[in-house]
Order: C-alpha cells, then sequence, then structure tokens
C-alpha cells in the first residue's frame, strides 16, 4: 500500500505562486501514474494534472499553461507547481497514486494522501 503525504500549500495572493510536493512511500507497484487532484467546499472534486512513469502528462483546461507537474522517480515524489494563482484556485489539493495510465479519473488511482489546503485572496 502507497502512503501519500502532500506538502507545500498555504495561503498566498492571486497572481502568485506555490510548489506542492508529495512524498510516496511503501509499495511502487500501482504508481506508474500519479496526479493532482483538488475540491473546494461544495464542488465537485476535479482532476488536476498526471504524469506517468514515461514523462507523459495531461491536464485539465482550467490550470492549463499555469501548473506543471512533474516527477522525481529516485525519491518517489511528485510536484506541482502553480503560477499565476486565482481565487478560483482555492481548495484542497489532493495527491494520487496508481493510475494505470495518464488520466484525471479519480476513480483509476488507488492511493490518497489527506491534501494540502490551497487558499488564494
Amino acid at each position: 500500500h502507497v502512503q501519500l503525504v502532500e506538502s507545500g500549500g498555504g495561503s498566498v495572493q492571486a497572481g502568485g505562486s506555490l510548489r506542492l510536493s508529495c512524498a510516496a512511500s511503501g509499495s511502487i507497484q500501482r504508481t506508474n501514474c500519479m496526479g493532482w487532484f483538488r475540491q473546494a467546499p461544495g464542488k465537485e472534486r476535479e482532476g488536476v494534472a498526471s504524469i506517468d512513469s514515461d514523462g507523459i502528462t495531461t491536464y485539465a483546461d482550467s490550470v492549463k499553461g499555469r501548473f506543471t507537474i512533474s516527477r522525481h522517480k529516485a525519491k518517489n515524489a511528485v510536484y506541482l507547481e502553480i503560477k499565476s494563482l486565482r481565487p478560483e484556485d482555492t481548495a484542497m489539493y489532493y495527491c494520487a497514486a496508481g493510475g494505470s495510465w495518464v488520466t484525471l479519473d479519480s476513480k483509476e488511482y488507488k492511493s490518497w494522501g489527506r491534501g494540502t489546503q490551497v487558499t488564494v485572496s
């Protein structure tokens, strides 16, 4: 079972930037694809970005051009660099692992972190 711990969230002004980190530990058998998801109160959870072992990525249209996902395989870590933050980016951001392919479908992921809060004023 893969354990995930997110960090890097915080409160920032609109236009600012953040770098979220996700550290993974445990089995790596189901971590071919990792992703970031977010959920704001009263809203549906949405996939933000995903990356597979080959470095192939996909992004939600709402964040394309502003968010960049990357992966450090040796550290079993995945990152999300966010720029030009907007108030609508405010949400709890979750790291997910275990996807079989690059996808923003949450049902395809097997392991989840507890989240890190991003608040944009």
